[in-house]
């Protein structure tokens, strides 16, 4: 029988809410997984999440600080066969890893994701975001396939690994991806791309029945983190292209702005009225961000091209 880990990680007490309810979301999953909590060099919630759950291995990040020593740090802890992980603001479906494991009784698939539904904000909607730009709230986007198939890489908020496999390619790499609210990313990417490249025939699937809800905060609903966001992804790809290749780590993009980002602007423009000027206008500026990031990106070559990061506003330890 296959046996099954989920890893949340997290560091800010401003999501305590959010990662509550993740982590009882993955405790209720009928398939009874050993549930790692990660906390990224945050002393307080650290504390809070080990008194908050003392029956479930809650441990600190042992590498650098960020998503991807966070991420290391859960898969180094477990024996299970198959690592998944969730993040801290999103919730699963009770059915969300029996899917995932299911992709995963076919030997050649190695990981697999599935769809993140965003929950947005009450009082802002969705904002300026078109279907195809929810990307960049780290949710299922217009562009991925409908139904189950074979992608080049998993969306991080909802995805699970074959532990073998993570470890035999070096785990995820740092000097990539979110370190604390930096608005970067790609490490999810640049895993599944080297366990491809490390071994031909390796699939990567998208599950689309595998479902969480991945909350919105209302900071990013607006047009300076849309902005923010598109342009760190250029840096992102950047940073990938010259770890992986420019054919891998682009080639998802090419198809992405060939072919889904004009239709998307043409039905926007005929909406002109009903909000559809502004969301045109918004997939434009998404485009043009990324692009200058990625210009940069390549400008700068090796140097570590990082945004500052806030620090997290702590609540006090009793409250809920």
């Amino acid at each position: 029988m296959t046996s099954v880990a989920v890893v949340i990680c997290a560091y800010t007490q401003l999501r305590w809410g959010d990662l509550q309810d993740s982590v009882e979301s993955a405790k209720r999953q009928p398939e009874h997984p050993e549930v790692v909590v990660v906390i990224d060099h945050e002393p307080e919630l650290y504390a809070r999440a080990k008194a908050r759950w003392p029956e479930l291995r809650v441990v600190e990040n042992a590498e650098d600080r960020g998503l991807s020593g966070a991420r290391n740090t859960g898969v180094a802890l477990t024996d299970a066969d198959v690592v998944a992980f969730l993040d801290d603001d999103a919730t699963a479906d009770d059915d969300w890893l029996g899917h995932l494991l299911a992709a995963l009784e076919d030997p050649e698939v190695v990981g697999v994701g599935g769809r993140a539904t965003p929950s947005w904000p009450d009082a802002t909607g969705s904002g300026p975001y078109s279907d195809e730009l929810l990307w960049i709230v780290g949710c299922g986007y217009a562009g991925l396939p409908e139904t189950a198939g074979d992608v080049r890489n998993v969306i991080g908020s909802s995805m699970a690994f074959r532990r073998e496999a993570v470890l035999a390619a070096g785990g995820f790499r740092s000097g990539i991806g979110r370190v604390g609210n930096q608005p970067l990313g790609c490490e999810e990417t640049e895993l599944c791309i080297r366990l491809a490249q490390a071994r031909p025939g390796t699939r990567i699937r998208h599950e689309p029945r595998s479902n969480v809800s991945h909350r919105v905060s209302a900071d990013r609903v607006t047009v300076r983190y849309l902005r923010r966001r598109s342009y760190y992804e250029g840096i992102s790809k950047a940073v990938l292209s010259r770890r992986v290749g420019t054919g891998d780590s682009l080639s998802s993009e090419s198809t992405y702005l060939t072919r889904v980002i004009p239709g998307a602007i043409a039905r926007e423009l005929r909406a002109v009225g009903r909000g559809g000027g502004v969301r045109a206008a918004a997939i434009v500026l998404s485009v043009a961000s990324t692009i200058t990031g990625y210009a940069v990106g390549r400008l700068l070559g090796g140097l570590v091209v990082s945004a500052p990061v806030t620090p997290a506003v702590r609540q006090p330890i009793g409250t809920p």
